[in-house]
């Protein structure tokens, strides 16, 4: 069984979109995370070293935000997971990306996506779609 530490409106803003003028000027998007982690070992010892530094992590995502335009916000969500597997002690993460301004034509309030990934055996998230949600 596994923990969950949530990080919630990690505020970015960058060119993602299939349309121009998303591209040439941006907009911005928020970004939720939760990861599966045992959090045990930090309890334990009181000590940054035995857990994820969220603080590192959220400069990840941002960074991983903000570079190399996307067009969808699958891909962009793909991308954010992919960045938090990165960390070992990461055993699952669920990645929801807001698009609150999507060029839609009608009122709204936010277009989000929400994806499961889970690190495999061998170390590599499961791109399979087919996550169903931390266990």
């Amino acid at each position: 069984m596994t923990d969950e530490l949530s990080i919630l409106g990690i505020e970015c803003f960058a060119h993602h979109g299939v349309f121009d003028h998303e591209r040439r000027d941006g907009q911005v998007f928020r970004i939720d995370l939760t990861l599966g982690i045992d959090t045990a070992p930090a309890a334990a010892s009181d000590d940054l070293r035995n857990t994820v530094d969220y603080g590192s992590l959220v400069d990840q995502v941002v960074a991983a935000v903000t570079r190399d335009p996307v067009d969808l916000i699958e891909t962009l969500a793909q991308r954010i997971a992919d960045t938090c597997l990165l960390d070992p002690r990461v055993e699952w993460v669920r990645v929801t990306v807001h698009k609150p301004d999507a060029p839609i034509q009608a009122t709204f309030a936010d277009v989000q996506l929400t994806i499961t990934r889970r690190r495999e055996a061998a170390g590599v998230g499961d791109r399979t779609g087919k996550a169903e949600g931390p266990a």
